[in-house]
């Protein structure tokens, strides 16, 4: 019985006909919701944040590229600040960082913003010391 080494048998399959590497939706989503705290973080280092993120995954038929990904996220941002300017970092950084991680397009990346936090209730949360 001969043995055939892998490099040999890869040799006699296409390159098409091998197989496929995928990336699975939930794997976009945590390298897009950690994307979105990072960015989040290093536009306001002191603000309590939190990010979510659901992903829809658009797959091509080309072998060479992982697919596209379509990215929603929610936020929790502190009040006051700007809002718009938060959300584009977002939006900017999620778009690079799957991109580089997941080699995947990402054409649309949802910024919803869930909830904001001002200062004065997270004071107001603590209660009052008589």
């Amino acid at each position: 019985m001969a043995t055939v080494s892998p490099a040999a048998a890869a040799a006699t399959v296409a390159a098409g006909e091998r197989g496929a590497t995928s990336i699975a939706d939930r794997v976009v989503a945590k390298i897009a919701a950690r994307a979105a705290r990072e960015a989040l973080r290093r536009e306001s280092p002191q603000a309590r944040t939190q990010a979510h993120a659901t992903v829809t995954v658009h797959r091509r038929d080309d072998r060479r590229h992982f697919g596209e990904a379509r990215v929603r996220i929610a936020v929790e941002l502190g009040y006051p600040s700007d809002i718009g300017a938060q959300c584009r970092v977002v939006r900017r950084h999620v778009t690079e960082q799957v991109k580089a991680l997941a080699s995947m397009e990402v054409p649309e990346v949802a910024v919803e913003v869930e909830r904001l936090h001002s200062p004065l209730q997270e004071r107001a949360g603590r209660g009052r010391v008589r």
